[in-house]
This record gives structure tokens, sequence and C-alpha cells, in this order.
């Protein structure tokens, strides 16, 4: 069974490589070529991090004047960051505060139609509930709303009967509802949520769109993770957005999450890496000409069906839907940053060895994103369209985050150190083996005042406290950052360290589905 329509998708797009996700689906020279790009990200990290230990012991010196450069670079680094984050956090809240109902009226928008899509796969039947009513309670127009509940055929019916279950009860609220089962023997598919929304926009326009003669050009298609909950105007937020972009048609549309569905009942550990998560994102809201769409975002339903509607055979679907945007129209797509957030769950278990093992996974599916770049530097060397420069620095900004995402926080930790343990008699015996943990651990503290930032900005977007809380949680909440340097670590480097290790030895990962909790 194929889905993909051919008949109207842009020049580049009909490519038959234009979807490839790895290297095993080309042949001859582009097969070794995109190996040899599986194999570079984990090469460059593990030869980084082994360089460090070996220089260490048979370069101490240079070590150390490398471990004073990094540790100054990251000061740096962390008062860059430290500063976006407090820019964008200044623009969600005066965004949070406007009224978008009113600022809309000054456009035409009758004719626009928002498609929202959940791609759900076991998840409990209120965490439904509470997406669905995020839509009814939105300050627009339901009728103008087409929903789609998308469920997973694998999952066997309970799915399918949960779905029917919301479609009964709320359906009639909305312009149009639709529920769809993606079958589990799609030929080229990964079971996750790339390939259910996959087929989920193929139905809908089957059996929605073209039935009702719907201009695709009148439909905004937000592809939401099923626990997500928008605030009131988000609608028109993304209206107002849409209407002022430069170029609305090549623009993809993103909100800020805020993982504070279930913050109050998450543990510290959860709640740390929910909300620098979060602290990433705005950061990225401040630097769109960087940024790739993530989890929850919103696009025109025509720029999706002239590449038709994205990858259903990748991981990271939710970033690698933007790249094959950008590929297709040579380079001339672009990330419109909303600074209005949307409310998900922060990741759980029933266990705090079982939430451990949740986040780990699930960071490693968001760090295994490392795919993408092998896509990009392939792309970019058979789009001669896309301008030069922009492809060099794309590849270089891309290739640097991750090899940075997975190297710094293992180089902060053992740098100050390794030349102590492992250096030769003759540096021991200097005064720059005496100084250099202190200066070190001097200039860490320095970087440290960015989780102050973090703790203060984190409590402003926590919602408000339930009543079987009490106030000593605002101080637990506040302290939990001294774990950021461990959670750095153990749920960012170690992860991405694991993904790009598995990508190096042509060990493909599938999607793994983060389990949401009733709450």
């Amino acid at each position: 069974m194929a889905l993909d329509d051919q008949s109207k998708l842009l020049p580049y797009a009909q490519r038959p490589d234009f979807k490839v996700a790895r290297a095993t689906e080309l042949t001859g020279s582009d097969r070794r070529f995109y190996r040899f790009l599986e194999i570079v990200p984990g090469v460059a990290a593990w030869g980084t991090l082994i360089g460090i230990v070996l220089a260490s012991m048979y370069a101490p010196f240079w070590a150390a004047y490398f471990i004073i450069a990094f540790s100054i670079y990251w000061v740096l680094k962390t008062i860059f960051l430290s500063v976006h984050v407090r820019y964008n956090w200044k623009r969600l809240k005066h965004h949070m505060e406007l009224d978008w109902q009113q600022l809309v009226t000054r456009f035409k928008y009758d004719h626009l139609y928002h498609l929202v899509i959940f791609p759900f796969y076991q998840e409990p039947r209120e965490v439904l509930e509470g997406a669905l009513q995020g839509l009814i309670k939105a300050k627009y127009d339901p009728k103008k709303l087409i929903v789609v509940l998308a469920a997973e055929g694998r999952v066997g019916k309970d799915a399918e009967d949960l779905a029917r279950a919301m479609e009964q009860q709320y359906g009639n609220q909305f312009g149009h509802f639709l529920v769809t089962v993606h079958p589990d023997n799609i030929l080229g598919d990964i079971a996750g949520k790339g390939s259910n929304t996959h087929y989920a926009l193929h139905q809908v326009r089957e059996k929605i769109i073209d039935v009702h003669a719907i201009p695709y050009k009148n439909i905004l298609t937000s592809i939401f993770d099923v626990d997500t909950v928008i605030y009131a105007d988000y609608f028109n937020c993304l209206v107002w957005h849409f209407m002022t972009a430069e170029n609305p048609y090549k623009s993809a549309f993103q909100p800020v999450p805020l993982f504070t569905n279930n913050l109050w009942d998450a543990p510290a550990l959860s709640r740390v890496m929910a909300m620098s998560s979060t602290f990433w994102q705005m950061i990225m809201q401040e630097r769109p000409d960087k940024a790739a769409t993530f989890s929850s975002h919103s696009v025109s339903f025509q720029a999706l069906y002239e590449i038709g509607y994205g990858q259903p055979n990748v991981v990271s679907e939710d970033s690698r839907i933007f790249w094959n945007l950008l590929i297709a129209n040579d380079g001339d797509f672009a990330v419109v940053s909303l600074s209005y957030p949307i409310a998900m769950d922060a990741t759980t278990a029933p266990t705090f060895w079982g939430t451990i093992k949740n986040i780990y996974k699930q960071h490693r599916r968001w760090t295994y994103g490392v795919e993408n770049w092998c896509y990009l530097i392939y792309h970019f060397t058979k789009n001669k369209a896309i301008p030069l420069r922009k492809r060099i620095a794309i590849a270089a900004l891309q290739g640097e985050g991750y090899w940075s995402l997975v190297t710094n926080p293992i180089m902060l930790f053992i740098l100050g150190w390794a030349p102590i343990f492992l250096g030769t008699r003759e540096f021991h015996e200097t005064v720059l083996s005496y100084e250099l943990p202190i200066m070190v651990r001097n200039l860490l503290i320095v970087a440290m005042v960015g989780l102050v930032v973090s703790s203060i900005i984190s409590l402003s977007l926590t919602p408000p406290r339930p009543a079987h809380h009490s106030r000593f949680r605002y101080v637990v909440m506040a302290l939990q950052w001294i774990m950021v340097p461990l959670t750095m670590i153990i749920f960012s480097a170690i992860p991405g360290l694991d993904a790009q290790t598995r990508l190096m030895f042509g060990k493909y990962m599938g999607f793994w589905v983060t389990p949401k909790r009733e709450k």
C-alpha cells in the first residue's frame, strides 16, 4: 500500500531520493556518500572526547590552555543564551497580554480554515479531552476548525473506539471532525507520529477538503502532539502572523511549548528538563533564521501538499518537515516565531526510575534529529538552486549544534580535572596545574548566574498553584535548578552520544512514543 501523490509536487520534491531517510534506501555512490554522512557526527563527538583525554595525558600544557579558553567561551555562551531567554520571556509575556482577537479585526480572514491534527497512540481519554476542550475554549469560531483525531491501527480497536467516542461527544462543536486510523502495513512507513500524520493529511484532503472544495491556500494546518492544549488566543495570534508574514505560504509558524500541563505534580527532575526544553525553544524564537519546527507547529496546507505531506519514514518528523519544505522550495522557506505559548505535558512515569527512563528515551529520540544533518548535507550537494552561502551557513550551524550538544557538557565535567589526574610529572610541578581547577571553577561559578535567571523565569511561567500543594513547593521549584549541571550530562549529552553512536554504526532507531500519564 502506498500513498505518495506525485502529480502536484514541486519539481525538486519529485526526485526519487527526496524522501530518503537513511543510507540503505539509496544505491551506488549516493549510498556510500549518505553512509559517510551518518558516520561523521559520531566520529566527531567521540574524536573530541577521546582527543581531550589523550591531550591531557600527552600534551597537558596545551590541554590546560584549551580548557581555560573553552571555559571562557562557555561563560560567554551562557551569557548570550541567557540574554536571548530574557528577551523572549519579555516578548512572550507581552504577547500573552495582547488582545489578539481585536488585533486581527484589521484583516479579512473569514476565508481561512484551521486544520488541527492530533496523532495519538495509547494516550488516556483525559489527554484527548484536554486537547479538544482547549480548542472549544479558544477565542475563535469553532466552525472554522477542521479537527482530525489520527489513531494508530497497530494499537488495535481501542484507539479507534476512543476516537469515535470523542467524535460523538465533541464532533458537532467544530466545522468538520474526522477520525483516521493509520494502517500498520503501508510500505516504507516507520510507525510513529510522522507516518500517522502523513496518512491523516491524505485522508482529510480526500474526505473533507476536496469534498467541500476548500482551497488549499485557505487552510492553516496545525500538527499538534496529542497533549497540546492551546492558549485561548492561539488561532488569532497565528492568523495575525500569517497575514503579516512577508511570504506566508513559504513560512512555518512556531509557538513556544510550555510543558506545564502537569508541572505541579511532576517530580523535580522532570520539571527541570521540561523547562530547559522550553528555554531552548525560547532561544530559537529569538533566532528564527537558525531554527526549525519543533513538536507542535503550523504551516499552510498548500505548502504541505506541494511536498507530498512530508516523510512517513523518519523519527524526527517535526523538524524534518521543515527541512523538506526548505529544500523543495530552493531555500525559500522560513520559521516565523509566534512568541506565544501552547501547553504540553512534562515527561513523567509512575515511579522515579520510570521517569528517568522516559526522559532519557525522549531526549534520545529528540537528539536522533542528527539524522536531519545527514539529509541536509546530502540534498545541499544536489540542489544547487539554494544559495551556496545559505547552504554553508545552515550546514555549519546545524552540525555545530549537534556536536556541542553531545560534547560540551561532558567536556565541562572532565576538563578541569583531566590534566591533573592524567598529566605528566612535569605538568604537576607547575603553578598552572595548581591554578587550573580553581580558575575553571571560578569561571563556571560565573556561568551559574544563568541558573538564577532560569529559576526566576520558570517560576513566572508556572501555572497557578493547585490547592493540594503548599507554598513551600515554590522554594523547591526555585532550588531545583542546581540539578542542571547533572541533567545536562545525563539527559542531553549521553542520550545524544547514544543516538549518534547508533547512527554511526547503522543501528537505526524507530519512533519511541513518550507515555502520557492520566492527570
